[in-house]
């Protein structure tokens, strides 16, 4: 007869990732539907642990991409796309879904573009898995405007942290 298995008995240690590192795997797993191949963004916007919509950088719908035609460069930078952040945000609203009061989990940090529309959004927390130095160099801003805004970024690297790149102090 087999042996039962008793409360007694070794416990497997459970190893469901935490919810942010959750929400970001899914994010980067949307990130490799991105059409431009300068950076693969992806994005996941959630409230209450449940999934209200994505985002990747590519074109606007029914036009070009960046795999397809080749970029549009202004400034060292594509303009061709559509960020990730910005791209959930749209999507979110075509579908009717509010996202306010939501965490937007984005593998990389927001722009500065994408930042004032995350906030106007009503996003109250970013949770960003790699910084990144925006056009107009203005990424050093974002901090600046996330507290006055009352905005939690955090570096799913260090959770803790405040809007920071990784390693630096």
């Amino acid at each position: 007869m087999p042996k039962k298995s008793t409360s007694k008995s070794k416990a497997v240690k459970n190893r469901r990732p935490t919810w942010d590192k959750y929400f970001m795997a899914i994010a980067r797993v949307v990130a490799t539907r991105a059409t431009c191949d300068r950076k693969h963004v992806g994005a996941v916007i959630s409230r209450d642990r449940v999934i209200l919509s994505t985002g990747y950088n590519g074109s606007p719908r029914n036009l070009a991409h960046c795999d397809d035609v080749g970029h549009e460069m202004v400034e060292g930078h594509c303009v061709r796309t559509v960020h990730g952040e910005a791209n959930a945000i749209a999507q979110a609203a075509k579908n009717g879904t509010s996202v306010d009061g939501a965490t937007i989990y984005t593998t990389a940090s927001p722009c500065y573009d994408c930042f004032k529309l995350i906030v106007n959004a009503g996003i109250t927390r970013v949770v960003y898995g790699e910084y990144y130095e925006s056009r107009y160099g203005a990424s050093s801003k974002v901090l600046k405007l996330a507290k006055k805004a009352k905005m939690r970024m955090e570096y799913l690297g260090n959770i803790n942290s405040k809007f920071q790149k990784p390693n630096s102090k």
